[in-house]
């Protein structure tokens, strides 16, 4: 049922799986010696086709988790796995129209199952209504805009806002008025380039260059640096040609990954191993924390050689649904071992 489920989705989003599964020896953590602590962990990375040197010497680093999938359960066995996700380029392909980001069915029932066993959250640059919108299950978590807007387990809450949103936390609240002005600022500067899209993330903004000319990406990237200029109260982050317009609020997927922990009452359990799963420059943030308590998996989902402080690594989408799939064969089975 997995590999017809898998060979469907691969079929579908054009992928291919290149890892084998030959388990090899967990080496002990360890931070990269190329980690770049002053720029969030990751310079980004040139596209290097596969058969290009340098992508087999980045894998020896950051081995593959279907590889090594024997001996991080074996590392796993017996303890509380926490499992975080990344959306976009993780859960759902990166595709030009970010309103297009469908998550397929096959990945949509892998973490479904993942969550039956393991506490399971999607951590999202997205908004966190949009992110829910896509992924569509109730037994999962939410933290949208960079881990600014989270919906805790409702067992943890001890209140609720005004509009019925158990567990919500929001420590940018404050922020929201300004946000919205710099958004209609933001429309205003980039509506004569042609491509460059806002999306209103509500804690955070996200301007999208994907379909912009190449020759006006620059001028676009000046534009909204020349607007934050003299607006101490916002930052500008990159990711995966998008420039994300966030409040200077020291919050980050990081820090929504240990609220998250605390939440689920695991802060102080020594028996904890979180699990996260991403694609993109913030999530560098949570494979710090991860790579800070020295247990744990930090997995970077990328085809191309680039800086990261992740300990393991899956190719694409296609790869982490494979991931999702195993371990939660893995859990069930071990489960039934003990009955």
């Amino acid at each position: 049922m997995m590999m017809r489920r898998l060979t469907k989705f691969n079929h579908t989003m054009g992928f291919q799986i290149t890892h084998s599964n030959k388990p090899k020896k967990v080496k002990p953590f360890s931070c990269p010696t190329n980690y770049d602590d002053n720029n969030g962990g990751t310079n980004g990375g040139s596209l290097i086709p596969d058969g290009v040197p340098g992508y087999a010497s980045w894998l020896a680093k950051h081995p593959s988790a279907l590889n090594m999938f024997d001996s991080i359960t074996k590392e796993a066995k017996g303890k509380k796995v926490a499992v975080f996700l990344d959306y976009d380029g993780t859960l759902s392909p990166i595709v030009d129209d970010p309103d297009k980001a469908f998550m397929p069915a096959e990945m949509r029932t892998a973490v479904r199952e993942v969550a039956k066993h393991f506490p399971t959250s999607i951590i999202s640059g997205r908004s966190r209504e949009r992110v829910k919108e896509f992924v569509q299950l109730c037994n999962v978590y939410y933290a949208g805009s960079h881990g600014l807007d989270i919906m805790a387990p409702p067992r943890a809450v001890k209140a609720c806002d005004k509009k019925g949103n158990e567990g919500a936390f929001q420590p940018a609240q404050s922020f929201l008025p300004a946000i919205q002005e710099m958004s209609k600022k933001l429309e205003g500067t980039i509506r004569e380039i042609q491509g460059a899209r806002i999306e209103d993330n509500k804690f955070c903004i996200s301007v999208h260059y994907r379909q912009v000319p190449p020759e006006d990406h620059e001028r676009l990237k000046g534009k909204v640096k020349s607007l934050l200029e003299k607006r101490s109260d916002f930052r500008l982050t990159e990711g995966k040609m998008v420039l994300e317009v966030r409040p200077s609020i020291e919050w980050n997927k990081g820090n929504a990954l240990n609220y998250l922990l605390d939440a689920l009452g695991f802060s102080n359990a020594k028996d904890v191993l979180p699990l996260y799963i991403g694609d993109d420059r913030t999530d560098e943030d949570a494979f710090k924390v991860i790579a800070s308590r020295r247990e744990g998996f930090p997995i970077i989902v990328s085809s191309i050689p680039k800086d990261t402080i992740a300990r393991f690594s899956l190719r694409d989408p296609s790869e982490v649904l494979t991931f999702l799939l195993r371990l939660a064969k893995w859990k069930k089975s071990e489960i039934h071992f003990f009955k």
